[in-house]
């Protein structure tokens, strides 16, 4: 086999989900020859700026910017997390209306994050602040701000916290494309060699059923990135971004990709020389 003894680094976010899907592969639960892999955990705003660097061979990135770094990074068929009806949330203090929340300085993620164009597919031209994603929640509440967008686990907490729910941005463009939201993907290193590429995304995908099947062990590994939720919470939100789109993205998923991100450059956020239609996904 070529490239034996490959040391991989494999970028993703300290989440429960990204933590479940890559269970398998941290605690050598696969056979992966003799590649070894190295985990580096960082929030999803920091691995989109890493990957313009390539510095990881393998990382999840937004697919919102994903097109910053497509010369140098392929995109997997699998290690997809896509809302299927739901997605990140826009959140108040108080009960107001999309129009006035378009008015308010809006909390983001990051303006790198899938989180943020679809914000703006959905609200048009707003005014942003970037917040870190576990901080967003605390300050609406604290009324910093009156209006912010939840991504990870906030997505089931936020009616016991207290607060409003203005818009759902998975809902909303569910409802207007018939399509899950695509919000994060992985990405591999071209320069490894298609070759290369192919085995390591079979890491991944094998690494992804693995604790499909055996959901206890990962779920529980998984539970120490929860940010203390409880173990219903833990497995609802798993369930929401580790599926069977996640092994495969299937023609919808990559479909999905694909119109999210003809319409972000429609609006001018995504680059416009970027052939979408071209776009191969790894291990498809």
């Amino acid at each position: 086999m070529a490239n034996t003894g490959l040391h991989v680094r494999v970028g993703h976010s300290p989440d429960p989900d990204d933590a479940f899907m890559f269970h398998a592969l941290t605690t050598g639960a696969i056979d992966t020859a003799n590649r070894s892999y190295e985990h580096v955990l960082l929030d999803i705003q920091t691995l989109n700026e890493k990957a313009k660097n390539c510095e990881y061979e393998i990382s999840a990135v937004s697919i919102h910017s994903y097109p910053e770094i497509a010369d140098d990074y392929a995109l997997m068929n699998c290690g997809a997390s896509m809302g299927e009806g739901y997605g990140p949330m826009l959140i108040s203090t108080n009960e107001i209306s999309i129009d006035d929340a378009k008015k308010s300085t809006i909390a983001i993620p990051g303006l790198g994050t899938s989180a943020y164009l679809a914000l703006r597919l959905a609200l048009g031209d707003v005014e942003v602040e970037v917040v870190p994603f576990d901080e967003i929640m605390p300050a609406v509440i604290d009324g910093k701000y009156d209006v912010g967008v939840i991504i990870h686990e906030g997505q089931l907490t936020w009616e016991k916290e207290g607060v409003n729910l203005v818009l759902d941005l998975g809902v909303w463009w569910n409802q207007k494309t018939g399509l899950p939201l695509p919000l994060g993907g992985n990405v591999v290193r071209r320069n490894l060699g298609a070759e290369m590429c192919e085995i390591l995304s079979n890491d991944v995908k094998l690494s992804i059923i693995h604790s499909l099947e055996h959901p206890d062990a990962a779920l529980e590994f998984a539970k120490e990135w929860g940010r203390g939720i409880d173990d219903d919470t833990n497995r609802e939100f798993v369930g929401m971004y580790v599926n069977q789109r996640t092994i495969d993205y299937g023609k919808e998923g990559r479909d999905a990709v694909r119109l999210f991100l003809k319409e972000g450059q429609r609006i001018g956020m995504i680059r416009s020389n970027l052939d979408v239609d071209s776009l191969v996904f790894i291990g498809e």
